[in-house]
C-alpha cells in the first residue's frame, strides 16, 4: 500500500463503503452505549488494567513472562511507529465520526494496546487447556466489540482495525509462544517451579523409547520426585523393568536429572542476576548449551565417587531432543531420606562433617549442600546433585561447604553439639572462617528458608561459639559489573518507559512534524480535527533560524509549535479552534494580514520578553498564535512569524480529497453519512 497510491485508494473506497453502511445504523442510544464502550477502552480504564496486569505478573513471579511481554510491547511500538508515519492516514472520508480521536488512524493505537493486553493476560494469567482458551474466546468477544464500536463511531477505518489486529495479537502470540511455552515455564497456580518439565504425554514416550534405545534399559514408568528441593532440573524416578533369579519381572528404580535448554536459558539469567548483585564469583561462568551441562554433572558425579564420597552411581547420558533436552540417569538410593526428615544423631552428623573432610582432602568443593542433596540411608549419609561442584576450590568455596553442612545438621540438632563433633574433625580457626564466610547468598536458599522456619539463631549460636573472625565480604566489584548493571537498568527503564507511554491515554504517539501549507495527510487531518473550519493554520516558509517540533492533532483541535534560535522554543504555540472555543475578550482587532479572516491583538508582556496572543476569527472555527519570546528577543521576530506562517483554505482541502479517490472530506456543508 505504501508503494502504491492506487492500492491506497482503492482501500480508501472500500473502507468508505463499508463505514457508509455502519453509520446508517445510528441511533441515538446506540451512540451514547458506543461511546461509554469507546471511552472506557481508550481512558484510564486500559491503563489501570495494564498496569495492574504488570504488577500481577510481578506478584506471581513470573519473570520470563514479564520481560517478554514488555520485549513485545517494544517490537509492536516500533513497529506500529513506522507503520503511524508511513502511512499518515487521516481519518474516514464520507461519515461524519462521532467519537473521540487523537492524530493518525492506521494502525489503530486503542486497538494495538487492547489486544496486546488482553493477550498478555491471556498468556501470563490463564493456564494452558480449558481456562485460556475461555479467555481467548471472550478475547475475541471483546476486541470484535472495541471494532465494532469504533467503525460505528467513524473514527477508524476497517483496515486500521484490522492491521491493529494483527500487531496486537500476533506479536504478543508469537513472543509467548516462542520464549514461554507452556511445556517449559507454564502458567500455574498453588506452587511448583518452572524448571519442572511435564514428563506425560509425548515428553513421556520419547523418555521411554530415549532410555531404551541408549541404554538397553525397558522404563515402566517416570514420576518427578523431590520436586521441593530441585530449582534447575526435573528429578525423575524410573521404575525400571528387569529379572529375577527365578525368572519372574521385577521392578527395580533409577534415579534420573531431565536437562531442558530453558535450564540453560534460567541458569544464564540467575548468574547475569548475581553478578550484578555481588560481582564475579569464583567459577560463576554459565554454561554455553545443555548439552554441557548435563556432560559437567555427569563428570562431576564420576569424581565424587573416585575421590570415595558416597553419592549415586552414574549410568549415563540419555540424549532425549538433540541439543535441547537431555537426562543424566543415575542409581536410585533405595529407602533414602532427605537428612531434614531423618533422625540425626552422632554418627549421622560425624558422617556429615566426614564428607567435607574428603571434599577438602581431594580437591573439591560440593558448593550446594543442602537438606535436599544429603540424603541418608542405613546410617549413611549421601552427597547427591553434583552439578555446582569445583575442582580445586579457592579456601573460601571450602570454608562455605563446612559453614552450610554445620548449618544443615544443627537444623535437626543443636550448634552445640554439631560444634564439639566438628572439633574430632576441624580446628577451631577453620570453623571460625566457615562462618565468616556462610552468610548470605552463600547459602543455598533452601538451606536459609529451613533456619528461618527452625525460629532458632543457628547462625548466631555458631559464630559465638567459634573463634571471632571478621565477616568475609561477597562484593566483587569490576568495571564489567558496573557496565552490565547499568547496561540492564538502562534497558529496563527504556523497556518501562515505551510501555508507560504505550499504556497512557494522554501520551498519544506524536506526529513529528508540523503541517505544510498544501494538501498533504496532515493537513486533510488538521482540516477533519475541526470540520466546520473554513481556514487550516500551516506552516508557509520557514526564515532561518526557526523550525517545527511537531504537532498534536485530535477531535476539536490542533496545535503545533514553532521554535527559534533567538526566541526560544515553543516560542509560537498555534492552535485551530472551533468557533464555540474562539475567545477575543479583551483583544483589540486590527487589520488582518490574511484574506477572509479577522485578527485580533492581545498583548500581556513587552518586557523582558515578548508574551502576546493573536487571534484569527473566519466561519466555523479560529486560529491562535501564542508567542511566548524569551528575555532579549527582539520585536522584528515578528515579522519572522508572518513569513513563516500561512492558512490553507478547506475548500481546496476537500477539493483534493474529491479528486483524489472520489470522496467526502466531512465538514462546511458536505454530504456525508452522520
Amino acid at each position: 500500500l505504501l508503494a502504491s497510491p492506487a492500492a491506497r485508494r482503492a482501500v480508501d473506497i472500500t473502507d468508505a463503503a463499508v463505514l457508509r453502511q455502519i453509520a446508517r445504523l445510528r441511533t441515538p442510544w446506540l451512540t451514547t452505549v458506543a461511546r461509554g464502550i469507546d471511552r472506557a477502552a481508550t481512558g484510564w480504564t486500559m491503563t489501570v488494567l495494564s498496569v495492574g496486569l504488570l504488577v500481577a505478573i510481578m506478584v506471581f513471579r513470573r519473570w520470563r513472562h514479564l520481560f517478554v511481554f514488555l520485549g513485545a510491547i517494544i517490537v509492536m511500538e516500533l513497529l506500529g511507529l513506522a507503520l503511524y508515519t508511513g502511512f499518515e492516514r487521516p481519518r474516514p472520508f464520507d461519515v461524519t465520526a462521532i467519537g473521540r480521536w487523537h492524530g493518525f488512524s492506521s494502525p489503530s493505537p486503542p486497538v494495538v494496546i487492547a489486544s496486546a493486553v488482553l493477550m498478555g493476560f491471556a498468556y501470563t494469567m490463564l493456564p494452558q487447556g480449558r481456562p485460556r482458551n475461555i479467555g481467548k474466546a471472550a478475547i475475541g468477544v471483546v476486541l470484535a466489540v472495541l471494532v465494532a464500536v469504533r467503525l460505528y463511531l467513524g473514527v477508524d477505518h476497517p483496515f486500521d482495525d484490522v492491521a491493529a489486529l494483527a500487531i496486537g495479537i500476533s506479536i504478543p502470540l508469537a513472543a509467548f509462544r516462542l520464549f514461554t511455552p507452556n511445556d517449559v515455564v507454564p502458567v500455574a497456580y498453588g506452587g511448583g517451579k518452572t524448571a519442572h518439565l511435564d514428563v506425560t504425554g509425548r515428553r513421556g514416550e520419547a523418555i521411554r523409547q530415549a532410555v531404551h534405545d541408549q541404554l538397553g534399559l525397558t522404563v515402566l514408568d517416570a514420576k518427578p520426585v523431590g520436586l521441593e528441593g530441585s530449582g534447575g532440573s526435573t528429578p525423575l524416578r524410573l521404575a525400571i523393568a528387569g529379572e529375577g533369579d527365578d525368572g519372574e519381572e521385577v521392578r527395580t528404580y533409577l534415579f534420573a536429572k531431565l536437562f531442558a535448554i530453558n535450564h540453560v536459558r534460567s541458569d544464564r539469567l540467575y548468574k547475569i542476576g548475581r553478578r550484578i548483585l555481588y560481582g564475579r564469583l569464583e567459577d560463576e561462568t554459565r554454561f554455553e548449551n545443555v548439552r554441557r551441562l548435563v556432560e559437567y554433572e555427569d563428570y562431576a558425579v564420576r569424581l565424587l565417587r573416585d575421590a570415595g564420597i558416597p553419592t549415586a552411581k552414574p549410568y549415563g547420558i540419555v540424549e532425549i531432543t538433540p541439543d535441547r533436552e537431555y537426562m543424566l540417569v543415575t542409581s536410585f538410593i533405595e529407602d533414602a531420606v532427605e537428612i531434614g526428615d531423618a533422625e540425626v544423631d552422632d554418627a549421622i552428623i560425624d558422617e556429615g562433617l566426614g564428607l567435607v573432610r574428603r571434599l577438602w582432602n581431594a580437591g573439591l568443593a560440593h558448593r550446594d549442600i543442602k537438606p535436599a542433596n544429603l540424603m541418608v540411608a542405613d546410617g549413611r549419609v549421601y552427597l547427591i546433585d553434583a552439578a555446582f561442584a569445583q575442582v580445586r576450590p579457592s579456601p573460601w568455596r571450602e570454608a562455605v561447604d563446612l559453614g552450610n553442612m554445620m548449618l544443615v545438621l544443627a537444623v535437626r540438632t543443636d550448634a552445640d553439639r554439631v560444634y564439639q563433633r566438628a572439633l574430632l574433625q576441624f580446628t577451631p580457626d577453620e570453623m571460625g572462617e566457615a562462618f565468616a564466610a556462610a552468610r548470605g547468598v552463600a547459602s543455598p536458599t533452601q538451606l536459609r528458608s529451613a533456619i528461618k522456619l527452625d525460629g532458632r539463631d543457628l547462625v548466631g549460636d555458631f559464630r559465638r561459639l567459634v573463634p571471632a573472625r571478621p565477616h568475609i565480604s561477597l562484593q566483587r566489584w569490576s568495571i564489567g559489573r558496573v557496565a552490565l548493571a547499568t547496561a540492564v537498568a538502562l534497558g529496563l527503564l527504556f523497556a518501562a518507559n515505551l510501555a508507560v507511554n504505550m499504556f497512557t491515554p494522554s501520551s498519544d504517539i506524536a506526529i513529528d512534524h508540523a503541517p505544510e501549507c498544501g494538501t498533504s495527510r496532515l493537513m486533510v487531518l488538521a482540516a477533519q480535527s475541526v470540520p466546520e473550519a473554513s481556514q487550516v493554520p500551516c506552516v508557509a516558509s520557514l526564515p532561518a533560524g526557526w523550525e517545527t517540533h511537531g504537532a498534536n492533532v485530535l477531535r476539536g483541535r490542533t496545535t503545533f509549535w514553532l521554535d527559534s534560535d533567538k526566541a526560544g522554543r515553543n516560542a509560537v504555540t498555534v492552535n485551530l479552534l472551533p468557533a464555540d472555543r474562539c475567545d477575543v475578550a479583551g483583544a483589540t482587532e486590527v487589520p488582518s494580514d490574511e484574506v477572509g479572516t479577522d485578527r485580533f491583538e492581545r498583548p500581556s508582556e513587552v518586557d523582558p520578553g515578548l508574551r502576546t496572543t493573536r487571534t484569527y476569527l473566519f466561519d466555523g472555527g479560529c486560529v491562535t498564535y501564542e508567542l511566548d519570546f524569551e528575555s532579549g528577543a527582539g520585536a522584528e521576530l515578528l515579522f519572522d512569524v508572518e513569513q513563516a506562517l500561512g492558512f490553507t483554505s478547506r475548500e481546496r482541502l476537500v477539493d483534493h480529497v474529491r479528486d483524489l479517490n472520489g470522496l467526502e472530506l466531512c465538514g462546511a456543508g458536505a454530504r456525508c453519512v452522520s
